[in-house]
């Protein structure tokens, strides 16, 4: 019997004060209980990797860098991910796009969603994510889970302070429709990467 697909929920912010461990502990919970993935937490505040600065991305030559490689072999473990995503300026974090251009091969033709969060959602940002993971030939669900306006509120530690499961309501139909999506894809990818191997 084949093993489930792996995913890796990717963390997306390193700041101390980040708000990101709750919808990250959230959509964790939700993909586990779906009971047909196997699900890992990969923070990045646990590879602390430099600002690129290989001679070129691993699609042409190996990388140099010992954290860069530490990087590429964990992310070789997963067939998919979830991105948890902060929106900084109208797109993804700094520390994000980094960990994404750190790397080529292992994101290839494998699937992603993401949970967003911030006054829209992050909305900008996950629609900058999906235009970076075509670039780095992966596939994108067209659903997403966006954390915005009174619901990012009503959770925030600085405002309402609401256990994150207080918004439920307004986005566990997005998170099944995203991750339906997500399951879809990764049979398909996961097909088609044995059969080209």
């Amino acid at each position: 019997m084949a093993s489930k697909p792996r995913i890796a929920v990717v963390i997306g912010s390193t700041r101390p004060a980040r708000f990101a461990d709750q919808p990250a502990q959230w959509i964790t919970q939700q993909a586990q209980a779906r009971g047909d993935m196997e699900v890992e937490v990969v923070d990045l505040r646990n590879h602390p990797l430099p600002f690129f600065d290989e001679m070129a991305s691993n699609r042409w030559m190996p990388s140099q860098n010992a954290e860069a490689v530490r990087w590429q072999k964990e992310l070789g473990r997963f067939d998919g991910f979830i991105f948890v995503v902060a929106e900084y300026n109208h797109s993804i974090t700094g520390v994000l796009k980094n960990a994404l251009d750190q790397a080529y091969n292992e994101w290839n033709y494998k699937p992603f969603t993401a949970i967003g969060y911030g006054g829209t959602g992050a909305a900008r940002a996950v629609e900058h994510l999906r235009l970076i993971g075509v670039e780095l030939q992966m596939v994108s669900t067209r659903s997403a889970v966006h954390v915005g306006g009174g619901d990012f509120m009503a959770v925030h530690p600085m405002f309402g302070k609401k256990p994150f499961e207080a918004i439920e309501g307004s986005i566990l139909q997005s998170a099944k429709q995203a991750l339906d999506e997500l399951a879809w894809w990764l049979k398909a990818t996961m097909a088609a990467r044995a059969a080209t191997t």
